[in-house]
Order: C-alpha cells, then structure tokens, then sequence
C-alpha cells in the first residue's frame, strides 16, 4: 500500500496486524485510486512513471462519456416525443439523466461489492478492470431493463465472465458483453422488441432502425423516417449509448490519440462489414429485402459503431499481434453484417461476432506467429 501521501497515517491499521485488516482490499483500491502507488519492481530494471493501470483504465471511461451523455439526452427526446410534447434542452436531459443514474448505481455497486469481496477472500488487490466495465454494461442496455435484472447480468459477468478466470487480464470474453448477452438468452423480451427503447411510454413502441431494415429493408428505413444523417447524429431509439455515431467517434479519436484502442482493429472491422454489406447489395432481389440496405448504413445502425470502438479494441481479449488485429477486426464485421443480413431472428449480430471472436483470438495469433517463425526459417 502506498504510504507517502496523505492516508499514510491510516495505512497501519489497514495493514497487517492491525485493527481494519479485514478491510486492506478495499482501503488499498480506493489509496491507489487516488494517489501513485508508492511500490517497486520486485526483479529487473524498469522505468516508471505515474501512468499505472488504475489510470490508463480511465482513458476509456473518459473515452465513453461523449456517447453515454448523448445517450442521455437521446432518452429524454425520445420519451417527449412519443408522448408528443415539446420540451426544452435541460427538461430533457434531466429526464434521462434520472433514467441513467439507477443503473449506473446498480451496476457499479453490484460490480464493485464483488470485487472487494474477491480481494478480501484472495488476498489479492483490487483489480481495476471494472472501472471500465462498471460504464460499459449500463451503456450498452435498453433503457427500459429491471434494475435486478442488470444486477444479475453484473454479477454473473463479473464472477463467470473475470474473477473464475483470475480476474482482470485473464478473462477469455469481454465482460460486458456477457452481461448483455446473459441478460439476451436469459429474459429476451426485455432486450428485444419495440417497447425496450423508448422510456415510460408503455404503449408507444420505437422500433430501432436496424428491426425495421431486417423486417422491410431499404423501402421500410423510408417509410419509418430514418435516414443515414439521423442514424449518424443519433436521434434514433435504442441502447443507452450505441445510437450516436458523432459520439462514438469522438471516443474513438480518443483511444487511438492515447494508444489504448487499436486502430488497426477499427477499421478492419469497418473493412469487413463494407466487404459483406457491399455483396448484399449486389444480391439484393428488391427493396424490400434486408440485402438492399446500402452497405455503408451498416456502419450506423444498431451497435456496430459502439462495438467496434469499444468492444472489440479490448486488449485483453482482443488480438495482441499486429496482423492478427487486422484479421480479428475484419471477421468481426463480417459476422456482424452476415448474421443481420442472413438472421431475421436476431438482426443485431455485433454482441455474438465479437464474443465469438474472442475465442478464437488466441488461434489468430498463434497462427500469425507460427507463420512468422516459418517464414523466417525459410530465409535461413
């Protein structure tokens, strides 16, 4: 625990032998939240500075936080809308904003009591993974889920999707999208259907753009209203924070400028959704068939945007070598449009590409690796 700063004379008593020692998890958690910890390599020579784990995991929190605030403003416009009321910028904001808050409550105090509770039962420290899973789960959720039912996707996430695995750094999926895809095959009418996007309007439903393209294509996206300006803004239903492309993208700039998101997984996956969308139009039989939606509105409907940014750039269980990402971010789109184009079941296939995509990420670089050795050893 750190103890050159101002909790230094409390660190004692959190410390072996002393009187809180039960509580040493969580008072070392919340001391190197706050402060650089005070600890030194165990072995070799290394170069330090105050850029830990704890505070590069906030470069995507803070990355997230344009698409979770539009998100917000998104909930309260469509709620007046579908009511059919006019309401000003700060009305409407505050209506999501109090939308937002309970599930953000939840999932941080589920997700954070498991984690404190782990590090007491281990030893260990905190792992600081959640920070960024704690604003993921909520943001990629209707607006209209039960608060105990994203307490339980939370918690089965947390404990089957990282702590059975070793915690942060070891888990083979991406977290949250385990929680949304417990919460999908656990109660899917609560995460499909029109009536799960728009908030307390019960008898208004929202179909998001991506129901109605599966449904009617091309011909039933014009007769709905949604055009790709209003797709790319965002004022659309859906999940939380999945709607605005502007938002998202900011995010994305983010992560690329800092180097914690791969570019190069991005944009393979933006190459692989254009890639199957682009042949879907060339097979489209009529406007009116899923294949005829322009490929490049696959880029803005339903999560895609959110996915890939957020998602499938995790580096935990992304591709770590550099060709392999251009392979795992390309098959990643690929999938998502194959089974929105192929799938009329289930048109939003972004969750179940990237989740089936980490699996196979160790076998993408350990196929990428193997063929470096081999083609080094046939120089030699």
């Amino acid at each position: 625990m750190a103890k050159y700063n101002r909790t230094h004379r409390l660190s004692p008593a959190f410390e072996k032998g002393g009187k809180f020692y039960w509580l040493h998890g969580a008072a070392e958690a919340f001391d190197t939240f706050l402060y650089v910890p005070g600890t030194v390599s165990k072995s070799g020579c290394h170069v330090h500075d105050c850029v830990d784990l704890k505070r590069w995991m906030i470069i995507p929190v803070i990355a997230v936080l344009p698409a979770v605030l539009f998100g917000m403003w998104n909930i309260g416009y469509e709620h007046f809308v579908a009511l059919g009321q006019h309401a000003g910028f700060w009305p409407i904001v505050w209506y999501g904003f109090l939308k937002i808050l309970p599930m953000y409550l939840v999932s941080y105090i589920v997700g954070l009591g498991i984690e404190f509770i782990s590090s007491q039962l281990s030893g260990k420290e905190v792992n600081e993974g959640y920070l960024v899973t704690g604003m993921l789960i909520p943001a990629i959720m209707p607006v209209n889920v039960p608060l105990w039912m994203l307490a339980l996707s939370v918690a089965f996430a947390d404990i089957f999707g990282k702590e059975i695995f070793g915690g942060t750094g070891m888990n083979i999926w991406n977290p949250a999208l385990l929680a949304r895809a417990f919460l999908f095959f656990s109660y899917p009418s609560h995460m499909t259907g029109d009536k799960a996007w728009v908030a307390g309007v019960d008898a208004v439903s929202g179909a998001t753009p991506l129901a109605v393209a599966s449904a009617g294509g091309m011909h039933g996206l014009a007769e709905s209203g949604y055009s790709m300006v209003g797709m790319f803004l965002g004022n659309i239903p859906g999940s939380i924070a999945e709607t605005s492309t502007v938002a998202i993208l900011i995010g994305a700039l983010i992560l690329i400028a800092t180097g914690v998101g791969s570019w190069k997984i991005m944009l393979g996956s933006v190459l692989g959704a254009v890639a199957v969308g682009g042949l879907g139009n060339l097979l489209a039989p009529g406007a009116s068939s899923p294949l005829a939606v322009p490929f490049y509105y696959q880029l803005v409907m339903g999560g895609f945007a959110f996915g890939t940014v957020f998602m499938a750039t995790d580096p935990v269980t992304s591709c770590q070598t550099e060709t392999g990402k251009w392979i795992y971010g390309f098959l990643i789109g690929a999938l998502c449009v194959t089974v929105r184009l192929f799938n009329p079941g289930y048109p939003e296939g972004m969750m179940l590409s990237i989740l089936l995509m980490n699996t196979f990420a160790p076998l993408i670089d350990h196929m990428v690796v193997d063929a470096n050795i081999r083609k080094r050893m046939r120089r030699v």
